[in-house]
């Protein structure tokens, strides 16, 4: 014959629903427990008892035997007390009974913010004048999709760390100075995972390739960066995700040098075009432009072309494109062209 009756140990009626169990276990516990009755070991025998009877209790199959025999599944009686089978994968139970003895939640894991990643984007100069949409292939840490960040096997959850009961360090007091030194069997979390997801290995996240479309706004320059909002990696605890950086560079064009918003480049003239003057052709990012030379341009003189140059970034208006005139003289010469060379000497040095 067992001592008291598991309904009577809990106060509940046999025909009470598991809510009504749970209710009334619960409020045993905040009373009988051994961190509220320190140095009382009848509160904690009792309050062994009265676990074992919410441990038949709650699970269905064991009431039904335990109805049927008058026992425990088993017959064990109170001969032994376990700690309930799997309590903490079942229903985060010490987490509620914490809550339960001292008014507040037991502090979760801390959330982590996921790690900011760079991503280096070499573009044409036309690209980045006249901007572009892209997509780009990033390497990152992402939530892993069978525990979908719990990092434990599907069905069961985290359990508070027995060594240092959910608080993830030790505190003592060596002379004036208190030490506080980390759980070495939770390492600071203040949760283990009693069965990791075996696809992920219990990290809660997974190495992955996605491919980010994004767009590249006219104006851009090399070491522009552009911030792709949590685009990074995923955080720790359901921290949030880091953002993406795109730090652009721009390549070396055959034509234009580029000063900040301005272009510049060099067309090259013949000794008559320069001297008789004449309109010649010029490059742009666009197209072609027409120029005017004056007669008696030096070489090296510099026209402005408003406007032609690079887009003002997130700006209104563009730069403009400085344009350098080089006159060439020939290497050769035939005996026609020297003759007459000669003659304009001669006749330019009577003037």
């Amino acid at each position: 014959m067992f001592e008291r009756d598991y309904y009577d140990l809990l106060g509940i009626n046999p025909l009470a629903s598991p809510e009504e169990i749970k209710k009334a276990y619960r409020r045993l516990a905040h009373q009988f427990h051994p961190d509220k009755n320190p140095g009382n070991p009848a509160a904690e025998e009792h309050f062994k008892r009265i676990t074992e009877a919410y441990d038949t209790l709650q699970d269905a199959r064991k009431r039904a035997a335990y109805d049927r025999r008058g026992a425990p599944l088993g017959g064990r009686g109170f001969g032994g007390f376990r700690e309930p089978e799997d309590f903490s994968l079942r229903e985060n139970f010490f987490e509620e009974i914490f809550e339960d003895f001292f008014g507040i939640r037991r502090p979760q894991p801390r959330k982590s913010r996921g790690a900011d990643l760079r991503y280096n984007l070499e573009i044409s100069l036309e690209e980045a004048a006249f901007g572009l949409e892209r997509g780009i292939e990033v390497r990152r840490m992402e939530g892993c999709p069978l525990c979908r960040g719990s990092r434990c096997s599907p069905g069961t959850s985290p359990m508070i760390c027995p060594a240092c009961r959910g608080y993830g360090s030790f505190r003592s007091q060596r002379g004036f100075f208190q030490v506080e030194t980390t759980c070495e069997r939770c390492q600071g979390e203040r949760q283990i995972i009693p069965r990791p997801c075996p696809k992920c290995g219990g990290m809660g996240r997974l190495k992955v390739t996605r491919t980010i479309r994004m767009t590249i706004p006219p104006g851009v320059d090399s070491g522009s960066r552009l911030r792709l909002s949590r685009e990074g990696e995923m955080g720790l605890h359901g921290g949030p995700p880091g953002d993406l950086y795109v730090v652009i560079s721009v390549k070396m064009h055959p034509t234009f040098t580029r000063v900040g918003n301005d272009l510049s480049c060099e067309v090259p003239v013949t000794f008559l075009e320069a001297l008789m003057g004449a309109e010649i052709e010029v490059p742009t990012l666009e197209g072609k432009a027409r120029v005017k030379v004056p007669p008696r341009t030096p070489a090296g003189k510099i026209f402005t072309l408003k406007g032609q140059g690079m887009p003002i970034l997130r700006g209104a208006g563009r730069g403009d494109l400085k344009v350098a005139l080089r006159v060439e003289i020939p290497s050769r010469l035939s005996k026609r062209q020297r003759e007459l060379l000669d003659e304009f000497n001669r006749l330019s040095r009577k003037n």
